[in-house]
């Protein structure tokens, strides 16, 4: 950093974690049964002293967070410059200021994303005002996207329910989607937001649910359909192992969990993305018994609602998820 910038100030935390809409007392919860030590709380930002890794609640987690006494708008931004070229701003206090900070960085284009699509390479970094002369920024975040928020240019004609957005964002972040040849079990498929997505990457999907798909999908050429109770399928009843099992069953999260574990184990080199849906308030050690399984990952998407999303990928799964601590 050039000599002419102001140094980084002392500062009593090492990560900020932006908490997942409403989710504010989830994500509180979940670090202080890790271990972390709660230092400050801004609005949806959580300062902590502890664990330098993501949380399951939280839509981004700030990894390098730093203090600067800055004494212009002019100086601010040739600090942030000096640092890296991408930044957004996260606005937390003297909103107009911050604005004009950013106004003087090099732009940044946040385009809706296509699907299948790359999870942005560049890394981007984060800021905002904690006083009128006080800058906060890290330039490492556990998300590549604003906020944690990938936003896709919707397909408001083809899936039967809005459901497929969550595995558009999840197949994004797990950085590896099913396609030709693969065989995907879809657990609790209908009415089919997740078997369409599936159908359109070209993978052969196996669709359970004692409900019907739509009949558009239900007669698709690549699409067998088991009616029947998702819980009490096993891998025996199938004619071909699946190289997927995906979820999005609504049940308690003790039973979400017996599933995670039974497929985890029936299939070890199968990609397995589950929804976890909650119930009121969240208990923290349950994330611990999703985090507990080999190479468990659990995120709140975007697109989940009270809930989280857990994966099990061979090659471990999103970075930007929480996973099992050292």
């Amino acid at each position: 950093m050039p000599s002419d910038l102001p140094a980084a100030l002392p500062i009593a935390y090492n990560v900020v974690h932006l908490a997942a809409d409403d989710h504010r007392q989830a994500l509180i919860d979940e670090l202080m049964h890790r271990g972390d030590r709660i230092v400050d709380a801004i609005d949806s930002l959580i300062f902590v002293q502890g664990t330098s890794s993501p949380a399951a609640w939280a839509r981004n987690s700030w990894l390098a967070p730093a203090e600067y006494r800055v004494g212009s708008i002019g100086e601010a931004a040739r600090l942030l410059a000096s640092v890296q070229r991408n930044w957004h701003l996260h606005s937390i206090s003297h909103h107009r200021r911050a604005q004009l900070i950013a106004d003087k960085l090099a732009p940044i284009r946040f385009r809706p994303l296509g699907f299948p699509a790359p999870v942005p390479s560049a890394p981007l970094g984060v800021f905002g005002l904690l006083d009128r002369d006080r800058l906060l920024a890290s330039p490492v975040c556990s998300s590549a996207f604003a906020d944690g928020r990938p936003v896709f240019a919707e397909d408001r004609e083809g899936p039967p329910n809005r459901a497929y957005l969550k595995l558009w964002e999840a197949l994004t972040l797990a950085r590896t989607q099913p396609g030709p040849g693969d065989v995907c079990l879809d657990l609790g498929a209908s009415p089919g937001g997740w078997t369409w997505v599936l159908n359109q990457l070209g993978a052969d999907v196996i669709a359970v649910d004692r409900a019907p798909l739509v009949p558009e999908l239900a007669g698709a050429p690549r699409v067998t359909t088991h009616r029947g109770d998702a819980f009490s399928l096993t891998v025996e009843d199938l004619d071909r192992r699946p190289d997927w099992i995906l979820s999005d069953l609504i049940a308690y999260p003790e039973r979400i969990l017996a599933l995670a574990r039974y497929w985890c184990r029936a299939c070890p080199q199968a990609g397995i993305v589950i929804t976890v849906k909650c119930q009121g308030a969240v208990d923290p050690a349950e994330i611990d018994h999703f985090l507990a399984i080999d190479n468990a990952r659990l995120r709140h998407l975007s697109a989940n609602k009270h809930e989280l999303t857990f994966f099990r990928l061979p090659d471990a799964g999103p970075p930007e998820g929480a996973s099992r601590r050292p």
